[in-house]
């Protein structure tokens, strides 16, 4: 069964002066209620109700009001398009459900009769707002859409415009239940529904007076009127806060933006964020996940509150760090009194403890999945505080910021390290082509001129042609060392050098390297050299060749700034429970305490590439810190100053047995 024309239309044709008005559905509930609560404040007698709901399921929402108005009158007809168990029944009132195309689907009816009062709502859904909320309903389901639909239609109390709706309604609901047309029909003649008005005798117009108290129906209306200043007041309240949210993070991350130093960006933002949410204290600090105490440097603090800065923060057995690195979201707790982590862990007690936090937050701050740091905010009132939804995205989109500022800060560092990186590989060059140049031109000349001496001298004494091959030998030892250096910083600085690290007696060590440099020195005098290794120090765990490398270098750069009277000495001892750290004293010229950093630069020479006294190109001890780096070593020079000796030590890590 399908009926296409609406009960508004017939109403309208009925009744051509009504003008129909727009309703949001918001209106119509609200309308509704009121008419419901008026029947359910006032002493009516038996009254006629007729109410469709469209669908079943905006019916359930109002089943148990109709409950309670079934026991004012058994009068009360509810109809509605049937989607699981709305059925005919007469259990409390008649149900009568209607096809679903029936035009009844589109329209929204509530009418209350009596003999002393009257009203009626009858509508019908616009078009455009019945596929905008189909449309809606079908993608993001919402009470704001549902809200959002509109209606035409007549509310009135005017008796007969109310009497021709129920003539209309009842007959569509005969068209359903025909076996109610004997109760319908005497309602029809109760309140003569189907009789014109001017066959209504003056008695039976008398008989209808309107004596009904309104003041449900008003109170209904204001407050919905309220409700309505109040939904409105919180969308200006909501958009303010937006509005605050979008200046103050528009504010801090142009601030920090503009800064590309790590500790500026977190100084500016830990202040702009603990001011704005009026927070105790506000940490902001770099921090990765390994970490396991971090110290804090920069932080917002109310008057009165403790400072938590310059000491040791700890994140090792932290629930809360383990949790936000883990989920790589940020976690708060509104009252640390009460929470079970808190209860659980020994940390995060002293933390509460020593610094008075009420309520924490904690949001991380990371960049493409990276941790780079953490945000903290404290609240030391007696109070817990609650947070909301707004201010934890306002804290999230800080993070967000802090983490862009602090990776545009790093990638800045990163540029001016390759930047003097660059300069540095510039100087390197230059000083390459002229030690180069000085080193190997100086000794090919020394050989050239031996070799030709002795070509044309054939008469030359035996004493003097031996001077002339020592002197050509020697020369060409220095250019095989030179040559050797550079091949040895090439395969360094590229990679290709394969270790194998291996336990070692260290003593046996030293005594190879002082055998090469022994070699080397052919018949030239050297320094003493005297050793001090303890007989119960442990094996050392090195590429063998490269230890005797380093030691060898470290004695034979000593060797170069002592006189043959002065002395060097070897000793070594246990540093921590982990490494052996070796010394190379001697009583040379010493260093200057502003250079002791720079004797490891490559190609450094205390009296510049082309004046010295001694020989070399400057390559040793920065070949000798690159070797140490490889096996997790540090290596360093103390002096006292010049003429008073220097102190090179290296360390090295120690055999587990």
């Amino acid at each position: 069964m399908s009926i296409s024309i609406s009960v508004l239309t017939g109403l309208l044709q009925v009744l051509p002066h009504l003008r129909p008005q727009l309703y949001f559905k918001a209106s119509l509930t609200a309308l509704s209620h009121a008419m419901e609560d008026q029947v359910l404040a006032a002493t009516l007698e038996q009254p006629l109700i007729i109410a469709n709901f469209q669908r079943e399921r905006f019916y359930r929402q109002e089943a148990h009001r109709y409950e309670r108005l079934a026991r004012k009158s058994n009068h009360i007809y509810v109809l509605s398009a049937p989607e699981t168990d709305f059925f005919d029944g007469s259990d409390y009132y008649e149900k009568v459900p209607f096809e679903p195309d029936d035009a009844l689907a589109q329209e929204w009816h509530l009418l209350v009769l009596a003999r002393n009062y009257t009203t009626c709502l009858i509508c019908r859904e616009c078009l455009g707002s019945i596929a905008k909320y189909q449309h809606q309903r079908h993608l993001t389901p919402s009470m704001d859409a549902d809200a959002a639909r509109r209606f035409e239609g007549i509310w009135t109390a005017d008796r007969g415009v109310s009497l021709k709706a129920a003539e209309l309604l009842l007959d569509r609901i005969l068209l359903y239940r025909p076996e109610l047309l004997g109760k319908i029909e005497k309602t029809r003649q109760r309140f003569g529904i189907g009789r014109l008005e001017r066959d209504m005798s003056e008695q039976n117009k008398s008989e209808f007076v309107y004596d009904i108290d309104t003041d449900p129906f008003v109170q209904r209306l204001i407050a919905y009127l309220q409700a309505s200043q109040y939904k409105l007041h919180k969308a200006y309240r909501s958009l303010s806060a937006q509005t605050r949210k979008e200046r103050l993070v528009n504010s801090i991350s142009s601030t920090i933006r503009r800064s590309l130093k790590p500790e500026e960006i977190l100084k500016i933002a830990a202040r702009e964020l603990g001011k704005n949410l009026e927070a105790c204290r506000c940490l902001i600090y770099c921090s990765q996940e390994h970490d396991s105490q971090v110290i804090i440097e920069q932080e917002f603090l109310m008057p009165g509150i403790l400072p938590a800065s310059y000491q040791p923060w700890k994140l090792a057995n932290n629930p809360l760090f383990e949790e936000i690195v883990k989920t790589e979201e940020g976690v708060y707790i509104v009252d640390t009194i009460h929470d079970p982590r808190i209860k659980k862990s020994k940390v995060l007690r002293y933390i509460i403890k020593k610094f008075g936090i009420r309520s924490w937050l904690m949001e991380p701050v990371l960049y493409q999945g990276r941790l780079l740091g953490v945000v903290e905010l404290h609240y030391c009132n007696k109070k817990p505080r609650e947070w909301y939804s707004g201010e934890l995205d306002l804290v999230q989109s800080i993070a967000t910021s802090v983490g862009a500022a602090l990776i545009q800060a790093e990638a800045y560092a990163n540029l001016e390290k390759l930047n003097h990186q660059l300069e540095a590989l510039d100087r390197t060059r230059s000083n390459l082509i002229a030690i180069t140049g000085h080193e190997l031109r100086t000794p090919l000349s020394t050989i050239r001129v031996c070799l030709e001496s002795l070509a044309s001298g054939p008469e030359m004494p035996p004493e003097l042609q031996q001077i002339m091959i020592s002197t050509a030998l020697e020369d060409s030892e220095r250019m095989r060392k030179l040559i050797q250096d550079f091949l040895t910083l090439s395969n360094l600085e590229s990679g290709k050098v394969e270790w194998h690290p291996e336990p070692l007696n260290l003593q046996e060590c030293i005594d190879l390297a002082l055998s090469q440099v022994s070699t080397r020195a052919g018949s030239g005098k050297l320094p003493s050299i005297a050793t001090e290794i303890p007989p119960q120090l442990p094996l050392v765990k090195a590429d063998g060749d490269w230890l005797v490398e380093v030691l060898a270098k470290l004695v034979d750069n000593s060797c170069k700034f002592t006189p043959v009277t002065g002395a060097i000495t070897i000793n070594a001892h246990k540093n921590g429970s982990q490494m052996i750290q070796v010394c190379v004293t001697d009583t040379g010229r010493g260093i200057e305490p502003n250079r002791l950093e720079t004797v490891f630069e490559l190609f450094y020479q205390e009296e510049g590439a082309l004046r010295r006294t001694v020989g070399g190109t400057g390559l040793g001890l920065g070949i000798c810190r690159q070797i140490v780096n490889n096996w997790g070593g540090d290596i360093w020079a103390e002096s006292a100053g010049k003429n008073q000796g220097s102190q090179f030590y290296f360390t090295i890590p120690m055999v587990w047995l």
